[in-house]
């Protein structure tokens, strides 16, 4: 009875710090992905185009969703970003993510929804809201697939 007893505690106590790893594990993802957000807010109200870019995945198969249009490439998204952004004519703004909500997927995946606004120079303030698909490289966490919808 006492064996069965301390096999159980063991086996209990085994569970527990797994889950406690667990649970430190995730916390830390969610940390460095949420960091990566940060990274491009900053970048961005820097006007770094580059450096925003940083934080997604540099493929062709990079997936960004925009309204009913869907650019596939890293290229082809930076190329899209200064078009809209970074032309002539055109203003980045004052860029802030807000309602982050992360959820891991596994070690290696996560999905992130939230709300982006941009202040612009002229006091307008368009906004909307994302869905991102992280997954972890050798180099970090990276968006492999951007929805951002804007505000009518």
């Amino acid at each position: 009875m006492c064996r069965a007893l301390a096999f159980c505690c063991v086996i209990g106590l085994s569970l527990a710090i797994n889950g406690l790893a667990q649970t430190s594990a995730q916390s830390s993802a969610k940390a460095a992905v949420e960091q990566v957000l940060r990274t491009q807010q900053e970048a961005w109200n820097r006007h770094d185009l580059d450096g925003f870019m940083a934080g997604y995945w540099n493929s062709a198969e990079l997936t960004f969703f925009s309204g009913a249009k869907q650019t596939a490439g890293w290229q082809a998204t930076l190329d899209r970003y200064k078009a809209t952004y970074a032309s002539p004519g055109h203003e980045m703004g004052k860029l802030e993510f807000s309602g982050l909500r992360i959820e891991m997927l596994g070690a290696d995946a996560a999905f992130v929804r939230g709300a982006w606004g941009l202040t612009m120079p002229d006091g307008k303030t368009p906004h909307g809201v994302f869905t991102l698909v992280f997954r972890k490289f050798g180099d970090g966490w990276k968006i492999v697939h951007d929805h951002t919808s804007a505000a009518e």
